[in-house]
């Protein structure tokens, strides 16, 4: 966060209205007041969300100690954090303390910052999955999440439910790493098999997601945003339609064509052999195939140049290779397990590439922005935003065409001070073109 946004007087308060450290033995402590900075982290990459907090202990914080000695603390200990913004969004949580960093000694004071993590997040470091699961790839999710045998939250949980089945046995991995290694073979029931895959699992204020790319690029905008260079007068001249103003922008558009082609954003292929009957399959899905059944945030996925492609019997830039699990672990009894020897668990052709190039392809288009304080977005929520187009006539601010529009949060960071309240997104976009919402 630049220094010139903090010291603008464009950015707005907030108030930290709780933040209570309970102990591991017995006692708590407020130390709202003495907090000089809170920083709290969204996203869709990540299973848990996180928070920093710094704060300045005199030494008389508990018991006529420093709080680190007195209560003290060394890991685990709950706390419990609730906050406003300027609007009177509020975010209240419960966090555990993950690590514990004192910053400065002095005979006055000590500064000490806490590395916070939800309590799934511990609690996934000491369960293990090792069971077999059978049926619906989101049901499994939903299990490992509630049962209390893995995690066992009792928070909200939003599972955005797949059209296709899968069974695996959990060979002692963690809850959240078996949901992420799920999350990639999961299909949509918006679409027909073969045309995209891939979900996201991560957790926000309000619980835990596991939603589909396409879903995420489908929602309706959370808010909209206007960058421009005329004063807002803290909010008063923001123009209609549009929720608020983007203090710092910036872009990091460099299209790699390299590293797009070793990922397989736009063509790929699939090598199958079938050990049940020997039968080998070559499989090539190209987006240029798929993309009217995606959910785009743009108007069109990038136009590279045909003249690559003149001449060329096979189109693709990446390949993978996979033996068909067939007969892998069926449902059912011996018997029935016997007349579903020939079924495949899991259809690679259709879903492991097409996957890898949704994945690849949401990443096209990126940008970091910072706004006055909005407790109310979160990772995942879609946000439209417009810039300027540097035009001849710099009398005018027409937006940009090519890459304003409607964007995903992938993370987000909620910086609260003294005196300041803002917010960082970083935004990622599939496709090139404004559409008009």
């Amino acid at each position: 966060m630049s220094n010139e946004v903090l010291n603008s007087g464009k950015s707005q308060s907030s108030t930290i209205d709780k933040f209570q450290i309970n102990s591991n033995k017995s006692g708590q402590v407020d130390l709202t007041g003495g907090i000089t900075e809170l920083r709290y982290y969204e996203s869709i990459l990540e299973p848990s969300v996180r928070v920093t907090v710094q704060y300045t202990d005199t030494g008389s914080s508990y018991q006529d100690k420093t709080v680190l000695e007195g209560l003290p603390i060394v890991g685990t200990e709950q706390c419990n954090i609730k906050m406003k913004d300027n609007a009177d969004n509020e975010i209240e949580v419960d966090m555990y303390v993950d690590k514990v960093n004192p910053l400065s000694e002095t005979a006055k004071n000590t500064v000490v910052m806490l590395g916070l993590v939800s309590k799934e997040h511990i609690q996934n470091q000491l369960v293990r999955v090792n069971k077999r699961f059978d049926g619906k790839l989101s049901d499994h999710i939903n299990e490992i999440l509630t049962n209390s045998t893995y995690i066992g939250t009792q928070k909200d949980v939003d599972i955005e439910e797949t059209q296709n089945n899968y069974n695996f046995i959990g060979n002692n991995k963690k809850p959240f790493y078996t949901c992420t290694w799920l999350a990639k073979k999961g299909v949509p029931n918006t679409t027909s098999p073969g045309n995209t895959a891939g979900y996201f699992f991560y957790e926000t204020n309000k619980g835990f997601k596991f939603k589909s790319i396409d879903s995420l690029m489908g929602q309706e905008k959370k808010r909209k945003f206007i960058f421009n260079e005329t004063p807002d007068s803290r909010g008063a001249n923001i123009p209609k339609g549009y929720d608020g103003k983007i203090l710092e922008s910036s872009a990091d558009n460099s299209f790699d064509v390299q590293s797009k082609f070793e990922g397989g954003a736009y063509s790929t292929r699939i090598v199958l052999f079938n050990p049940f009957d020997c039968v080998y399959q070559v499989v090539k899905p190209n987006s240029r195939e798929t993309e009217s059944n995606l959910e785009l945030g743009g108007k069109e996925l990038p136009v590279l140049n045909k003249e690559f492609n003149e001449g060329r019997p096979d189109d693709f830039s990446r390949t993978t290779y996979m033996l068909i699990d067939t007969g892998t672990i069926p449902t059912g009894s011996t018997e029935q397990q016997i007349d579903k020897s020939k079924e495949k668990n899991f259809d690679p052709a259709n879903v492991l590439n097409q996957a890898s190039m949704r994945y690849n392809q949401l990443f096209t288009l990126t940008r970091e922005v910072t706004i006055p304080g909005d407790f109310g977005l979160n990772a995942g929520d879609t946000v439209f935003i417009d810039i300027p187009s540097a035009e001849k006539d710099k009398n005018t601010q027409n937006p940009n065409q090519e890459v304003g529009g409607l964007y995903i949060i992938s993370d987000l960071c909620h910086l609260v001070t003294v005196d300041r309240c803002l917010t960082k997104l970083n935004l990622i976009r599939d496709s090139y073109g404004r559409k008009v919402t």
